[in-house]
């Protein structure tokens, strides 16, 4: 079926109708960044959604934005997202508290590829806000330890108060079945942890190139870098995916605001193999 068609029929079962969902609590991050937990309409069934998908949210009266589901994937009575305030949909969105309305459209896109890594080392990079798209992917991973080799998330923020679920990586690191290392790329004098960039710490990170595979979300000059360095390390290109959220705007390949090339990132992604978006990435103009 072409395209357009597939495209139309979704359109035609509601994919571009928003839900109203009631937010049930609202969480701040960071000055800018908060997480809100919503509930759908009494009498839905379960949402269900993998690990890397995205939802379209509806501020009434303003727009929508695409945001990444941030909490634990699979079939769930709840839905969580972490969104910063940037733009007129987010601020919108973060004007609102307990019991208001927001609109839901999703999930959309391709998920990270937690079955097909199995048996490997997994490792995490994340720059900024790009760790709340991997939060799912790391509960995938823990919920099923075994199955999985050394789990290492590596994790970058601007500043110790730009530093996302402070809470939660503190008993991660708790845990003796997963590597954590987060890092500043400054800190006040009175900081004893590392400081610099989230690539800088791929060099060392305690994993075994070869059987290795790779999630990064972040800045795209981020993801370039720590691409470089995994590949530095030995870490076969084919094992190596990131998600993009550039320009979406309709979550299921009609606007066209997000093609790259002959892909569109809503319909395409936001989770792609490197090796299949590199050749664009590397294009000034696209």
């Amino acid at each position: 079926m072409p395209d357009a068609l597939r495209h139309a029929d979704a359109a035609r079962a509601g994919a571009l109708e928003p839900v109203p969902f009631r937010i049930r609590r609202v969480t701040p991050e960071t000055r800018d960044t908060f997480t809100i937990v919503l509930a759908p309409p009494a009498g839905a069934p379960p949402f269900s959604f993998r690990p890397g998908q995205f939802n379209m949210l509806w501020g009434f009266g303003v727009g929508e934005v695409p945001i990444s589901l941030s909490g634990p994937p699979g079939e769930v009575r709840e839905i969580v997202h972490t969104i910063r305030a940037v733009g007129p949909v987010t601020q919108e969105l973060h004007r609102l508290g307990r019991g208001d309305t927001v609109g839901v459209r999703g999930p959309f896109g391709t998920a990270w590829p937690v079955d097909e890594v199995a048996g490997c080392d997994v490792v995490l990079v994340a720059g900024g806000i790009g760790l709340a798209p991997l939060r799912p992917a790391l509960y995938a991973l823990l919920s099923e330890r075994a199955r999985f080799g050394r789990i290492v998330l590596l994790v970058g923020a601007r500043t110790p108060g730009d530093l996302l679920f402070v809470n939660e990586l503190a008993a991660w690191r708790g845990r003796f079945d997963v590597d954590i290392e987060v890092i500043f790329d400054r800190a006040a004098p009175d900081w004893h942890g590392l400081v610099g960039v989230v690539t800088s710490l791929i060099p060392q990170a305690p994993f075994t190139p070869p059987k290795t595979a790779a999630f990064i979300c972040g800045p795209e000059i981020m993801m370039n870098f720590a691409l470089l360095e995994l590949e530095r390390r030995g870490v076969p290109p084919s094992r190596l995916w990131v998600s993009l959220e550039r320009n979406m705007k309709c979550g299921v390949g009609l606007c066209g605001h997000c093609q790259m090339g002959p892909l569109f990132v809503c319909r395409d992604g936001p989770v792609f193999p490197w090796e299949r978006v590199a050749p664009w990435l590397a294009i000034r103009e696209v």
